[in-house]
Formats: C-alpha cells, structure tokens, sequence
C-alpha cells in the first residue's frame, strides 16, 4: 500500500480530491492534512467581508471531499519536513510518512503583534488577511463587537498593502461595517510601499481601483510604510489595520532545521519544476502560493487553480498511471476585482474596465467553480459519496 499525502486544503488538493473520487486508484491510501475541514476560495472572500455571501456559500467542505475520495483527513498543520527520510512531523507531534507528498498549504502574514502595536497611542487591532482560514473566526468577532458597542466614536480602517488584497479587503470592510452602523463614520486608508495601485495589472484597472477608492471615501498614501505610530501621525488613533502585504512562506519552510534539505528560495516558498516536483526531491510535490516556479509567478489562485488538473495527473503517473506533463503557465491571466459597492474590476492583457457587469460575471465564475465541489456526480461505484 503506498501512501500519498495532501499537504493543506487548498484549491488544487479540492481538485485531486474530486478526480480521485471519480476515479481512485487501488493501492493507494489518500491522506489530507489540513486544521479545517472548510477552506474559503479565496476568489470569494471579498463579498464574504462585504456581506454579500455566506461563510458558508464560500468554503470547500474538505471532510465531504475525503469522504467521497476513501480519503482520510489528519486535523494538523506541517510542523517540519524530512524529504530525505520521506516524513512530516505534524503540529500534533504525529510523525507521518509518505511515498508521495503534495504541499498546498499556501501562503501567510506575519503581521505586527500587539505588543508592537502597543508601543504607540495608536494601538490598533490588526487583521490578517491570510492564512484565510484563521480569517472567519477573527472577521465574526470584529463584527459581533462593532455592532454591540455603543460608543459612537469614529472607526479609522487601513488597509496595508497596494494589491489586490489589500484594495478589496479595504472596500469589502468598509461596506460592511457602514451597512451595520451607519450612525458612526468609518474613515478609510491605504498604505502602500509600491509607487502604484495593483502593480502589474493594467493601466486602466489601476485608474479604476483609484476611482473606487475614491469612491469609497478612502485617502491612499503610496510608497510608505505602515509602522505603530503611522496612526498617530495621521491623525487616525485607534482603529482597525487590515494586514494584506506580500505573500510569506510558512515557518517551518523558512527554518532550515524544518524543512532539511528540501530544496526552497531564499524566502523559503518550495522550488519546483515544469512538472510540479520539487527540483531537490522528486517525491515531494508543490503547487500555489507555497511554491516557486522559475521565472517566480504572481501569487494569485488562479494559479492553483490551474495547477490543480496537471498535480492530479501526475500523482497518479507517479504511482505508475501514464506519463508527467508540464504545467504551462499563462503569461497574461483575467483577474477580478470586486470593490464592495455591486461592482468589479476586470484586467487582462493590458486591457481594464470596470462596471455591475463585471461583477455579475464574476459572481457567475466563482459561484461556477466552488459548485464543482458541491454537486458531485456519483461514480461507477455508485456508493462512495455522502449525500448533503
């Protein structure tokens, strides 16, 4: 019996996960590590904040994926990986094998700690964008608190970071903290160290995120940097500091004691090659925001996504099932944009616009893809699926 394990509930393990049901390979015992059962898909969770959908209208149910694959779940994180010896030491101080290992355990924040934000008359509560799982119990509590308090004061929100994160974290929060209190003002800010809204995305969609920005109420300062008294001297005092900045590899990838001789880049995301694998460990595969493909791409989940079918293909071809193929990555990809007002934002190929359309065509796409995993077609066996 080899043993294949699933390292994070992240979109290309949903997808290994729903083929695997369809078809399981016999020999073989499926293993997902993942802390929750339910992963958010993250093109989603902007309208979550803004109160335009359900927690649950937004998540992946993992424990119904495993079940409908044979798979088992282990409710852990990856503490440490020993590829040469072929085992994970698991956040539960469980060590676990493997024949194949796939990481996709995306990215993290490390954001200020409170101690840090406690330095300065500014003290602020800081919510981190990622890992977005943790994000739902921090997000509920924040709102369970601002519709219970009776001060009237006014609430200052910054979004740290001039991406896509931090631009429709900002205006989803904002929506939302408006739409439940409109007797206090809610101020909003953006922080960013980049000379420019959404670098790398078109001109036009640059333009248009300033102008919803603007729309929204919000003042944006671009190349600064957030610090603990970067309140204090705006004016802001106390308030709600959304952390959105650049993607970061895990712990355990950035300590060399952790990760042994795992092959990673100097920020600690796993070098892979054309065929998903880890260029030091061929038995390790990674895909998302955990890895790092050469020349680096974005970190955005469209990727994941797109890895997902070419993993699932080569997992099984490295249990002895056909031939590896190469991921081929796009050059140019659609990206979306919700701005927390009934409206989008759409850049492709240096192309931008904007409107209600552009978020009803993107509501249709992602309602399109979390559905995959939702309505599961029963296969030949006609019994290995748990009905809802």
């Amino acid at each position: 019996m080899k043993r294949v394990v699933l390292a994070g509930a992240g979109h290309a393990h949903a997808q290994v996960l729903l083929a695997w049901a369809r078809a399981p390979l016999p020999g073989v015992e499926l293993v997902l590590v993942s802390p929750h059962a339910r992963a958010p898909y993250s093109g989603m969770v902007p309208g979550w904040l803004a109160g335009f959908y359900r927690f649950e209208d937004i998540v992946i149910d993992f424990r119904h994926l495993c079940a409908a694959a044979g798979a088992r779940w282990v409710q852990a994180e990856v503490d440490a990986v020993d590829a040469d010896r072929q085992q994970l030491r698991l956040s539960t101080g469980e060590t676990l094998g493997f024949d194949l290992l796939s990481l996709n355990i995306g990215s993290t924040l490390r954001p200020p700690t409170a101690a840090q934000t406690a330095e300065s008359t500014a003290s602020a509560t800081v919510l981190a964008l990622r890992p977005l799982a943790d994000l739902h119990d921090a997000y509920e509590q924040l709102l369970a608190r601002w519709s219970a308090d009776a001060s009237r004061q006014d609430l200052h929100v910054t979004a740290v970071g001039g991406g896509a994160a931090g631009i429709e974290s900002l205006l989803a929060v904002l929506a939302r903290l408006r739409a439940l209190r409109p007797d206090r003002r809610v101020h909003g800010a953006l922080v960013a160290r980049s000379a420019s809204l959404l670098p790398g995305l078109a001109p036009a969609a640059q333009r248009a995120a300033a102008r919803a920005l603007a729309r929204g109420g919000v003042s944006v300062q671009l190349g600064a940097s957030w610090d603990a008294s970067w309140g204090a001297e705006q004016g802001a005092g106390a308030g709600l500091v959304l952390w959105a900045t650049g993607a970061e590899a895990h712990g355990w990838q950035r300590d060399p004691a952790r990760r042994g001789t795992l092959a990673v880049s100097p920020e600690g995301f796993v070098l892979i090659n054309r065929q998903l694998q880890s260029s030091s460990h061929p038995a390790v595969f990674a895909v998302g925001d955990c890895a790092q493909w050469q020349p680096p791409l974005p970190k955005a989940g469209v990727y994941a996504v797109r890895m997902g079918p070419v993993l699932t293909h080569n997992l099984r071809a490295a249990l002895g099932e056909g031939q590896a193929l190469e991921f081929r990555p796009q050059i140019r990809f659609l990206a979306l944009l919700a701005t927390g007002d009934g409206r989008a934002i759409a850049s492709r190929n240096g192309l931008g616009v904007e409107g209600r359309w552009v978020a009803r065509w993107k509501d249709h796409i992602d309602r399109g893809f979390i559905a995959r995993f939702i309505d599961h077609p029963v296969d030949s066996a006609g019994d290995r699926f748990m009905d809802r």
